[in-house]
């Protein structure tokens, strides 16, 4: 699947809950995968309201649990996975 299929699919948790859709994808370039999938699009973002961003309006790519006609994520079970790491947050504010 290409990245560019995934623009503007829904995206809901494993429970049923319309968290979103996708608006933009985080590529993490030194592992040639993607880190993350924004509900927001990232031209939007203002200042230093990256950790916003990622806190409140993105999945972690390894919670996707299946695309298909949306795309389906497990439901976070712990603070650690939700938020965004301060590595994360200091690399994408640059």
């Amino acid at each position: 699947m290409k990245i560019s299929e995934i623009y503007r699919m829904d995206v809901y948790s494993d429970s049923g809950q319309y968290l979103g859709d996708v608006q933009d994808v985080v590529i993490d370039l030194e592992k040639g995968e993607i880190s993350r999938l924004l509900m927001t699009p990232w031209k939007s973002v203002k200042g230093g309201d990256a950790s916003g961003l990622l806190k409140r309006k993105s999945i972690l790519y390894k919670s996707v649990k299946n695309i298909g006609d949306v795309v389906l994520v497990s439901t976070p079970s712990g603070t650690k996975e939700e938020s965004a790491s301060r590595e994360e947050i200091n690399d994408l504010s640059r």
